[in-house]
């Protein structure tokens, strides 16, 4: 009987595995080590069930099997493989043994597995490393680390991929329960699941759609908007600064068999890699949760940016929100374009060149909606956030506005978007963009269609409670009968101390 794989086994495995580097690095750097190992006894398992499928086809004839394993999607060195690496796990040289069997993968699959530039996907991991301890030491943490992974409950095959974000839902698993023990902002390359469904809703893309994200971290979000188009005729591209967070992104495009996504390694906003000649690449959807009003970002260079995208105006240095929309806007496609990224509220009132920027979005008839998320939905800030969509083939002038910041599900750590609360977002939406709600009031409390004299009088900012009245009123008071309350609360009280008046003079006080 076949053992099937569940997440909350992986869970378990990435949890005990996470002991074996407690206290040696910091919890950020766990995923490297954990993740690429989940990864290679992904591939090796799917290698080792594929040959096993040949063997039996060709009744045991190894070399029809070996031929017809060229034509699969990777080829896994017999070094390279995960059983070949427990089988030697108590070698003295087990880090050295591991660092070649992924050279040897990536040798094997270079077209797949290096970047533009040549470098490999498991460059930035070392298993050698003198930080995982002493020779001794070492050697034992990977043993153990090898042990873990052989579990039986984590066997996995093609199958499994149905449904199922292994790196992402590890990953996510990794970050929620060490991003409070590390100093650093371990969700910074993890957008939620729930976060990235509704934004991969919101910007459905049609068959054939080349979809990005500029700064797609581990490629969750891509993934989502991909899988929300009807049918595979679509296109992955991405871009990635962190080199070890890159690779994650590469390990689960294959993982998902995405394997012609093309994610490159680079700062999009300084030197954005994804171009046709001299020109940056066009996208039917661009979708992005970049880091909040990042420090630092390149405002020194806009002025001299060769692809002009800063041409409504530079952002201030100490916040690059604007500069990533400006970026994801001028990579869609005119006429029909769809951009959705993940914001800070800030980004909608602030003033001075980012509320020109602004400005000049919306007299250009881009911003299509405006929706405020509950607050505590993502991991590094309990800051509630908001999604804007631009959209380069608006049917109407109007704006919506949703505030869905009082519909989650409150976790004992991270608050969560429930699908009913997904649905209703993305219900009024579309109602909204198959031009069925008017200016006005489009459900009270909750949603606002705002036209662009209204938003102009507004001085253009958006902050959501100017157009959505979520002002309860309080409950009028009947002071009459408050007062008669009072009055028999009163009498009551009369009665009972004269009793106690009568109980303490028995007792002699």
């Amino acid at each position: 009987m076949e053992i099937r794989t569940r997440q909350e086994d992986i869970n378990r495995i990435v949890w005990k595995a996470c002991d074996t580097f407690r206290g040696v690095i910091d919890p950020s750097q766990y995923k490297d080590y954990i993740l690429t190992m989940l990864f290679l006894k992904y591939v090796s398992d799917v290698h080792k069930a594929k040959y096993n499928e040949y063997i039996a086809k060709y009744d045991g004839d190894a070399t029809r099997a070996e031929r017809a394993m060229k034509r699969e999607r990777f080829n896994v060195p017999a070094e390279s493989s995960f059983d070949y690496l427990f089988e030697h796990r108590n070698e003295n040289n087990i880090g050295e043994l591991i660092n070649i069997a992924l050279a040897n993968l990536e040798e094997a699959n270079r077209e797949k597995m290096s970047s533009e530039d040549g470098s490999g996907i498991f460059r930035n991991i070392d298993f050698n490393s003198s930080n995982l301890g002493d020779a001794k030491d070492k050697n034992i943490r990977l043993k153990n680390l090898l042990l873990d992974f052989s579990s039986e409950k984590m066997n996995f095959n093609e199958s499994y991929l149905e449904g199922n974000d292994i790196i992402g839902d590890a990953y996510m698993y990794l970050v929620s329960t060490f991003a409070s023990e590390s100093g650093k902002k371990a969700g910074d390359f993890f957008t939620p699941a729930e976060v990235s469904s509704l934004l991969a809703k919101l910007t459905k893309s049609k068959p054939g759609a080349r979809i990005c994200d500029p700064t797609c971290g581990s490629g969750s979000l891509l993934i989502k908007a991909g899988q929300e188009v009807d049918g595979n005729n679509f296109s992955l591209y991405g871009q990635e600064l962190n080199g070890s967070t890159w690779a994650l992104a590469m390990m689960n495009m294959f993982l998902h068999g995405f394997d012609s996504a093309i994610i490159r390694w680079g700062d999009t906003l300084r030197t954005p890699k994804l171009k046709e000649g001299d020109e940056l690449m066009k996208f039917d959807t661009v979708v992005a949760n970049p880091p909040f009003s990042l420090d630092k970002w390149g405002a020194e260079e806009a002025d001299e940016d060769l692809y002009h995208r800063f041409w409504r105006g530079v952002p201030p240095k100490s916040k690059g929100d604007w500069a990533f929309i400006s970026h994801m806007i001028e990579v869609a496609y005119e006429g029909h374009g769809k951009v959705g990224v993940v914001i800070p509220h800030g980004v909608l009132f602030r003033g001075a060149s980012e509320g020109k920027i602004r400005k000049q979005t919306i007299e250009e008839n881009l911003l299509e909606a405006v929706i405020g998320l509950p607050a505590n939905l993502f991991f590094g800030t309990g800051i509630p956030a908001a999604i804007v969509i631009f959209n380069k083939g608006k049917k109407n002038n109007n704006v919506l506005f949703i505030d869905a910041s009082k519909e989650f599900e409150n976790g004992k750590n991270q608050n969560k978007l429930r699908p009913k609360d997904i649905e209703h977002i993305v219900t009024t939406y579309r109602t909204f963009t198959n031009e069925e709600l008017e200016a006005g009031v489009a459900e009270d409390k909750y949603a606002y269609v705002a036209t662009p004299e209204e938003i102009a009088e507004n001085d253009f900012n958006l902050n959501i409670p100017r157009y959505v009245d979520t002002f309860e009123e309080e409950e009028e008071i009947d002071i009459s009968a408050v007062q008669k309350e009072i009055d028999q609360l009163e009498i009551e009280l009369k009665e009972v101390q004269e009793k106690m008046k009568g109980y303490l003079k028995e007792l002699g006080y």
